[in-house]
Parts: structure tokens; C-alpha cells; sequence
């Protein structure tokens, strides 16, 4: 098994990436679905959510209204801080699990971690390789606002992210998405063939291993 983290920028196109990966054989865990998972009505996280920002996030179901959410934390460092306190350790948790499934079925699989907050929450720990996925800062803003965003959220969302060059410098693979999406899915083709290589070799050395 190779645990494999992917993160990039807000817009940056780690779905895209992760979409890719999935297609060619990779598991993936997305922590953000987890997110959304973990949060849903009742559960702990969402009452322990609820209890510090209000009923006021709510919508008429009682789920998180994720944009009103987003509007108050991405504006606020410490109130942030809060969330990632409360919802990390849960999602970090679910993500164990996980993997800890996966490889009991598939001894060898690769695993694809898309975490956004991976060098922010020192993360990288977790994963034996990482992926940093970059698009420029333009690219990101012209994504997100076709997603919905104003300028302003995107700015204040990119605002609370660490420098594109802190992702870079613990990066073992750079993903270039300011191409097509033929150049992107060619590059993570070449990765994934490299991963497919150090998983196998971490296989043969662990089993020569076993019979000293």
C-alpha cells in the first residue's frame, strides 16, 4: 500500500486530478466529502458546530449552510481555527478507517488522500508521497467564480491558504493544471505509473525482508 496525498490551492483543480487518478485504478478518500459527512445533522461534530457559530448557519433541514459558514470563517482566522479543531480530528479519524479498509482488501492499492488542508495542518506526515496540484492565481479565481464565488469570497478563501510555494517545497510531484485537460490527465498517467512502481518496490523489499 502507498499512501498518496493530494492538495493544491482553492480552484487549483484537485477534483479534476483526483477524477484521473480514480479512473486508473487509484482508491481515493476526499476529505471534504468526510466533511460533509461527519457534519450532517446530529452527528457530533455538527452539534459541537452549531453550539460555537449559532443557529443562525442553519438552513430549514438543520444542515450546515456551508456558505453561510464559509462567509464567517474564511473572514475570520480564529473562528477558523475553531472549525479545523473541531472537524480535523473526526475527519482524521474517518480517513484511518478508511484506509485501514482498503488495505485489508487491497493489499497493494494505491491510496489517494485529497486533503486541501495538507501542509496547513501538517498533514503530510500521514502520507508517504504528496502531490501538489498548481494553478496560477488568476486560474483559480476565474474557476471558482464560474463555481458560484464572488471575487471577494475567492480572495478571502485563497487569502487563508498557505503560499503556493510552501505547498511546492514539500511537493515529491508538481501538477501543472493551467493546460488542457489532455495535458493534465498525461500527467497524472506519467505519476501514477511512478507510484505504481514505488508501491511494488516497497512490496519486494518488505517481502526479501521476511526471509532474512
Amino acid at each position: 500500500m502507498l499512501r498518496v496525498g493530494l492538495t493544491g490551492g482553492f480552484g487549483s483543480g484537485k477534483s479534476t486530478v483526483a477524477h484521473f487518478f480514480r479512473e486508473l485504478g487509484a482508491f481515493i478518500i476526499d476529505w471534504d466529502a468526510i466533511a460533509r459527512e461527519i457534519t450532517q445533522p446530529h452527528k457530533e461534530a455538527w452539534r459541537e458546530i452549531v453550539e460555537y457559530f449559532g443557529m443562525e448557519i442553519l438552513n430549514e433541514d438543520l444542515t450546515i449552510n456551508r456558505k453561510k459558514l464559509a462567509q464567517i470563517v474564511f473572514n475570520d482566522p480564529q473562528k477558523l481555527k475553531k472549525l479545523n479543531e473541531i472537524t480535523h480530528p473526526k475527519i482524521q479519524a474517518e480517513d484511518e478507517k478508511r484506509t485501514s479498509e482498503i488495505a485489508s482488501l487491497h493489499p497493494h492499492a494505491i491510496i489517494i488522500k485529497e486533503i486541501p488542508l495538507l501542509t496547513k495542518a501538517s498533514l503530510h506526515k500521514i502520507v508517504d508521497k504528496i502531490v501538489v496540484v498548481f494553478a496560477p492565481r488568476e486560474k483559480q479565481i476565474e474557476r471558482l467564480v464560474a463555481k458560484g464565488l464572488t471575487k471577494e469570497e475567492v480572495e478571502a478563501r485563497i487569502k487563508n491558504q498557505d503560499p503556493p510555494e510552501e505547498k511546492l517545497k514539500i511537493a515529491d510531484f508538481i501538477i501543472d493544471n493551467t493546460g488542457s485537460l489532455e495535458d493534465t490527465r498525461r500527467q497524472v498517467e506519467e505519476i501514477y505509473e511512478i507510484l505504481l512502481k514505488l508501491e511494488r518496490e516497497r512490496r519486494e523489499t518488505s517481502n526479501s525482508g521476511n526471509f532474512r
